[in-house]
């Protein structure tokens, strides 16, 4: 019960309800007076139970009653004017936050403001920020941003309270608890908020307010790391900076930007950091870094750490990047000791590449430097690489003699430039002991031994000089006397050998004119199938040919095979290609030709005499007989090009159609078929 009765209607002579009274049996409900009955209508008896709840300061149960915005709004609107009548602003604020339509954000806002009440403010927006929804984002980035300006001035408040720093660094413990309270609070709300604050006016705010640690936090959170990274080279903390650097969402080019800053600030934590890098950075744009800490003067026994990281990056990682092997070799060269350098050099960090270089920085510049910084035998190294070995030589007697000797030594591919390198090396070792001293002398000449026979004493004597006495070469001009005798012998037999050779040929070309070979009388012709012995007819040739009686000429070969000359012939000429066939061809005409002219210059009759004193007949014969009769047409390689050549030759067509039998046409006959089931 409401305990209030709203009468419609009211008849003129009724003196006021008497009373109520109900009809179980409809449900009805009836007022009466002292003349009237009325019936009473009940619809939505709780449409007001908001407002009685209200009126009893019933929150709860007001909110719970209500139908619509608009009065949540009332009920929240009578907490927070409350609240803020009993000062309580945090409270207050709380409520407020929660009106949306009977009172404006900005008439909040003001409230608050004009009583300087910034926390309670501040509280008032964050609880707002709760209440907005996604599709309200202009109106979030603002309150954000005006609730971080807050956040900045109470920090700030805080530092502030205390006017002196005698009393700032005795400050209460509340106070000090209550200033890292709200600095963790307000890093808490950069967390949450970092999506939705506006960057570059966040970052201005932090910067304006001189919060450098909060400024860093916040561009950790938007992943500006070049700011951090910055922060922290400041501070000098680079393992800080490094630590940023090695995460796996940071471009990898803010390695290179501050890498001369870091390796000038911490050296050791800098090279440590790209070596766990690995292939993630790239050695050669780290090179500007390395030459600043290069520049920079460091103690003998300081451990390089350009060096060392160069080192992993080309015994580790193989790098071939030419830029890091010549720093490399002007860090090495730079140094007192050159063992390091000579190791560098005769290190081939190209082997087990497929067409790759030995080496990858560039000998010129090598040369040039090693020059400068006075690193003599990492020269003649590099002269003896570049396949300048009388450099090599020149430059290795200027350093040490057992030096250049093994350089004179490396060349074995040409013999004249090795003794001629030896002799550079004999003239200095004469020079230098002056030739003049028995002693000296000896020295030089038990040199000639150490180039295993290559240099003899007549070689160096130009060396010394005229008043040398030849008792002193007596011994080793004796030795070489003796060892060219050897030679001369040697050459000596070998003459010999060659006579014998030489009349071993003449007499095995004396006896081939008088070879034979015995034939069977039944032999036949491996062309034409006819007895070779055929007696003149269709066989005879020229007149050039050597005959025997009337017989036609013949050719017989080692492996038994015999053929007529023109059968031979003919055979070649078929079986050949077509330049070969037409020497033949042409051959055999000219020498026809000459035989024609021989036997009528002669008179001489047709009787089959041999013609065997013309010159120009014999040199055709033995053309063609070279051209026919080099080897056997059945056993040499003519016949295993015609493997190649098909069984019907292309001239045979006409020959292979003939052969064809053409099926003959017969007349079908339909037989009638009877099935029988």
């Amino acid at each position: 019960m409401v305990e209030e009765l709203v009468v419609d209607d009211t008849p003129e002579t009724s003196r006021g309800i008497i009373g109520l009274c109900s009809d179980p049996s409809t449900g009805l409900f009836y007022a009466y007076d002292e003349s009237s009955i009325f019936q009473v209508s009940t619809s939505d008896e709780g449409c007001d139970m908001w407002q009685v709840y209200l009126d009893m300061n019933h929150y709860a149960a007001a909110l719970s009653h209500c139908r619509n915005p608009f009065q949540r709004d009332q009920v929240y609107l009578v907490q927070a004017d409350a609240a803020f009548a009993a000062k309580e602003y945090y409270i207050a604020a709380s409520f407020y936050a929660k009106i949306n339509y009977i009172l404006s954000f900005e008439e909040i806002s003001l409230k608050f403001i004009s009583i300087g009440e910034q926390d309670a403010l501040r509280t008032f927006l964050l609880r707002r920020l709760d209440n907005l929804t996604k599709e309200d984002k202009m109106q979030i980035t603002m309150i954000s941003t005006w609730a971080t300006e807050l956040y900045l001035d109470k920090i700030n408040r805080l530092l502030l309270e205390d006017t002196t720093v005698t009393i700032i660094n005795s400050v209460a413990e509340p106070n000090s608890s209550e200033y890292r309270s709200i600095v963790n609070e307000f890093r808490a709300f950069l967390s949450d908020s970092k999506d939705v604050l506006d960057e570059a006016t966040t970052m201005k705010l932090l910067e304006s307010y001189g919060r450098v640690d909060e400024l860093v936090y916040f561009a950790g959170l938007k992943e500006q790391y070049e700011i951090v990274v910055h922060h922290y080279i400041q501070q000098g903390e680079a393992r800080k900076a490094l630590e940023v650097l090695q995460r796996r969402n940071v471009p990898v080019d803010l390695v290179y930007k501050f890498a001369p800053d870091l390796i000038m600030l911490d050296a050791y934590e800098t090279v440590e950091s790209w070596m766990m890098a690995r292939n993630r950075l790239n050695p050669g744009k780290l090179i500007p870094a390395m030459m600043r800490y290069v520049s920079e003067p460091h103690a003998k026994n300081e451990t390089h750490e350009v060096i060392k990281y160069l080192e992993f990056c080309v015994k580790d990682l193989n790098n071939v990047d030419p830029g890091v092997h010549n720093l490399l070799l002007s860090l090495y060269a730079k140094k007192e000791d050159e063992s390091q350098l000579l190791q560098f050099l005769d290190t081939k960090f190209g082997k087990g590449q497929t067409n790759g270089p030995d080496f990858f920085y560039d000998p010129k510049y090598a040369l040039r430097l090693c020059l400068q910084e006075k690193r003599m035998r990492a020269c003649v190294r590099i002269y003896s690489m570049m396949s300048m070995h009388a450099e090599a030589v020149a430059l290795a007697l200027k350093v040490d003699l057992e030096l250049a000797k093994a350089e004179a030594d490396k060349v074995e591919d040409d013999e004249e430039l090795r003794k001629k390198l030896w002799l550079k090396v004999a003239k200095h070792v004469i020079e230098q002991e002056k030739g003049v001293k028995r002693e000296n002398i000896k020295k030089a000449i038990e040199f000639l031994s150490e180039t295993n026979n290559l240099l003899k004493i007549e070689d160096i004597l130009p060396f010394f000089p005229d008043f040398v006495l030849i008792d002193d070469f007596k011994e080793e001009i004796c030795k070489s006397l003796k060892d060219y005798n050897s030679q001369i012998e040697q050459l000596k037999q070998e003459m010999d050998d060659a006579t014998r050779g030489a009349d071993n040929i003449r007499s095995d070309i004396g006896a081939l004119a008088q070879r034979y070979t015995v034939i069977d009388r039944e032999q036949d012709c491996g062309v034409c199938r006819r007895k070779i012995l055929t007696v003149g007819g269709l066989h005879q040739v020229g007149r050039s040919y050597t005959s025997v009686g009337h017989m036609a000429p013949f050719y017989v070969f080692p492996c038994g095979h015999a053929f007529h000359a023109n059968c031979l012939i003919g055979h070649v000429t078929r079986c050949s290609n077509q330049v070969q066939a037409e020497r033949i061809l042409d051959l055999q005409k000219r020498l026809s030709l000459m035989d024609r002219k021989a036997a009528k210059d002669n008179g001489a009759s047709v009787n089959g005499e041999p013609i065997t004193s013309t010159t120009p007949v014999d040199k055709l014969r033995s053309q063609l007989d070279d051209a026919v009769a080099s080897e056997c047409p059945f056993c040499g390689d003519l016949m295993i090009k015609e493997i190649s050549q098909p069984f019907i030759l292309p001239q045979e067509s006409d020959e292979k159609a003939s052969w064809e039998i053409k099926p003959q046409p017969t007349p079908q006959k339909i037989l009638p078929m009877t099935m029988s089931i």
